[in-house]
């Protein structure tokens, strides 16, 4: 992920990503660029985006695919989650409809060049997110899923899933999904599903 040094405003980064060909996010005054992602990653968030769309067509929630950026006003960023779910009336930044405001659930898949920047300043950022409930961490280079659940008290409990067979459950919206089928079409060369 590359950085660009020189420090802009949020109104700067906004106007120029609009008009981007490529996507980049945004936080305290940096822009990351983002690089295409490999077929393995698509293939994960197509899976998880499918499986959402099943489970919440009819009901007050809706799931976004990778284009929908997500503002933390109170972090100055924005970012492009790979899956992000919202449910009740989504809010906006502004009439561009482009800058989701109240996600419950954000689900990043894994990269080499952006993992350590998901685990760190993106989750710092993403829990000033007070609508936000649930944070999946998904491997693209193994059967890994980090299932971080937000407590009453404010605090995240964490639950990992490495078999095919288990089942991850999102508790905010009620839909469980099975590792299995977020790893769908997908083998690796030394971690095959199920397999430790």
């Amino acid at each position: 992920m590359a950085v660009r040094s020189i420090y802009i405003s949020e109104a700067q980064y906004l106007q120029a990503e609009r008009q981007a060909q490529t996507k980049s996010e945004y936080l305290a005054g940096q822009v990351f660029a983002m690089a295409g992602a490999s077929r393995v990653h698509n293939r994960i968030a197509f899976n998880l985006g499918g499986q959402l769309y099943a489970a919440l067509r009819g009901r007050d929630c809706e799931a976004y695919l990778g284009d929908m950026r997500v503002k933390v006003r109170e972090a100055s960023a924005y970012f492009y989650p790979d899956v992000v779910v919202v449910c009740g009336q989504p809010q906006f930044e502004d009439e561009q409809e482009d800058n989701l405001l109240n996600p419950v659930v954000i689900i990043e898949v894994l990269s080499p060049s952006t993992e350590d920047f998901d685990r760190t300043e993106k989750f710092f950022a993403y829990q000033k997110l007070t609508s936000l409930r649930e944070y999946l961490l998904v491997s693209q280079d193994k059967v890994h899923v980090e299932h971080l659940i937000r407590q009453p008290g404010g605090e995240w409990l964490k639950r990992e899933y490495t078999q095919g067979e288990q089942v991850v459950v999102l508790e905010s919206i009620e839909v469980g999904i099975p590792v299995s089928v977020i790893y769908e079409g997908v083998s690796f060369a030394k971690n095959r599903l199920g397999e430790r």
